[in-house]
């Protein structure tokens, strides 16, 4: 077990503003404590904020290319600790080592992006309506960063905030999830050795509560401009509603009731691997996770049998171990899904495994790999029956537990798709080009995809959801610097007198009644 405090202004502190302990354990062994981490108060939130401040004017004075060598020094340490970085997201949240190793992967392929993006933070030379004046466009740093993570990408989400905001000169306050502290803290060793100065990056262990009244008094200093987060929609609609009233705009990226549409020309084979992967891949814990399957009626039967027979036999347990998917995150998911179960009702069938809830010996599961009485093993649910308004339809269930219904025209797959209120990622199976452009255009998803899953994410497209997903703000490629800059135009008037705008323009004279004969 390993004992961890927070890390602020270079150095660790504890028992500083600290108001307790919490640990860290190993879902797929329980009672083996990974890590134990001091959590501060708010109080040692909003310090951490305001020596987070004293520190980013001069990282924002180091020029923007050699910031990016900074950035390039941050991949090549994490893929140099890639398979023990991945080992450790394993072991604390159960995550199946090859999607481990494939987070991991994605921390790497975020910082090759963005190192090239330090000789790229372009402005513009904007022509003037006045002679002897030029315009110019500047990208500036927004100041302080605040990033909260959830656990279930305890590495590569904050990646996405915290490689992109230093690239563009800002300080980092960064609050990960209590049950996933020591990937957390293995991922701050590593950027924090590639260069940067004692106080840019910083990581601060705290409970959701007391980080709220942090970032509250903080943003009641003047020592937060930026909020980033990724977290549940009910959380985020709080932390968005805290920022508005300063007048900020953070970058939230939240839940998913993801829709994957079968229509029915379908390659129904490969339709159901994109479900079985998006919808239990990582025990169904991913933002982008399937939510629903949404089925034409003439190819509903066959879909249905096809997905049961591959949802039955998917290996299932021990995550060092090849398998589809291991435990729950953490026992809050754990106890949320066993909530989620209670909404499955009368009218719905229910395929996929030989038992609802746990997997115990008591209630096993054929094929299990590994002791299932040791962690948080779930049985794999689909529900067909659903209907548009059941609570498992329009509800996020994050956990592995897919729905699924039936269509009879593309307008009511659309329908369907958007019902939900969430807008995170959608997919269709189809071989109509027509279907897809429709779909693509009429979903209201910020990322969907044509014969693929819901998942997957890549360092150089814009990741982000729209609704109860999020509130149109991007991460991830050259969108996301728009989250952490500010632009800043200058006017350059070396005409010797004063011009004014739009009153002292340049005359030209146009003769608009000539007509051809």
């Amino acid at each position: 077990m390993k004992s961890l405090a927070s890390v602020v202004g270079g150095a660790e502190l504890p028992g500083w503003h600290t108001i307790g302990s919490s640990i860290s354990c190993n879902p797929a062994r329980t009672d083996e404590v990974v890590a134990e981490v001091e959590l501060v108060d708010a109080a040692g939130y909003a310090a951490a904020c305001a020596t987070a401040r004293t520190g980013q004017q001069s990282w924002a004075d180091v020029p923007a290319p050699v910031r990016g060598r900074v950035i390039a020094a941050m991949g090549r340490l994490v893929e140099a600790n890639a398979e023990r970085l991945a080992a450790l997201v394993t072991q604390e949240i159960g995550k199946p080592y090859a999607e481990a190793l494939g987070e991991v992967r994605e921390i790497v392929d975020t910082c090759d992006f963005f190192l090239g993006e330090g000789r790229r933070l372009y402005g513009q030379t904007v022509p003037s309506e006045m002679p002897d004046k030029q315009l110019f466009t500047f990208r500036e740093p927004v100041g302080v960063v605040s990033v909260i993570t959830a656990g279930n990408f305890p590495v590569a989400v904050p990646s996405w905030y915290i490689i992109p905001a230093l690239l563009c000169g800002n300080a980092v306050v960064w609050k990960p999830a209590e049950y996933a502290a020591a990937s957390a803290a293995a991922l701050y060793d590593l950027l924090s050795r590639a260069g940067l100065p004692q106080g840019v990056l910083n990581i601060v262990h705290a409970d959701g509560d007391q980080t709220y009244l942090g970032l509250e008094q903080a943003l009641e200093e003047g020592t937060v401009d930026k909020i980033g987060f990724t977290g549940s929609t009910t959380v985020g609609r709080a932390i968005g509603a805290l920022a508005g009233r300063h007048v900020q705009s953070p970058c939230l990226e939240l839940g998913g009731k993801n829709p994957l549409i079968v229509a029915a020309d379908a390659d129904l084979d490969l339709a159901v691997q994109g479900a079985l992967f998006s919808g239990f891949g990582s025990a169904g814990q991913r933002c982008t996770s399937l939510g629903s399957v949404i089925v034409h009626e003439s190819v509903h039967d066959e879909f249905l049998t096809k997905f049961t027979a591959a949802v039955e036999s998917a290996a299932i347990g021990d995550p060092t171990r090849p398998v589809l998917y291991g435990p729950l995150l953490d026992q809050r998911f754990a106890d949320r899904f066993e909530e989620y179960l209670t909404w499955i009702d009368s009218h719905h069938t229910v395929h996929g495994s030989s038992a609802l809830g746990r997997i115990t010996v008591e209630r096993p599961r054929q094929g299990f790999v590994g002791d299932p009485d040791a962690g948080l093993y779930y049985h794999p649910t689909v529900v067909s029956g659903v209907l548009p308004d059941d609570r498992l339809f329009l509800e996020e269930t994050f956990g592995p537990l897919v729905s699924v219904v039936s269509f009879e025209q593309m307008d009511d797959a659309v329908a369907l798709a958007n019902e939900s209120g969430y807008g995170l990622s959608a997919a269709i199976y189809t071989n109509d080009a027509a279907s897809a452009f429709s779909f693509r255009r009429r979903v209201r998803a910020g990322m969907v995809s044509v014969n693929n899953s819901t998942s997957g994410a890549e360092a150089h497209l814009p990741f982000g959801g729209n609704g109860r997903s999020g509130n149109g703000s991007r991460q991830s490629g050259i969108w996301v610097l728009d989250q952490f800059t500010r632009w800043q135009s200058l006017n350059w008037d070396y005409s010797g007198q004063l011009q004014r705008a739009q009153m002292d323009v340049a005359e030209t004279t146009a003769d608009l009644a000539f007509r051809l004969s």
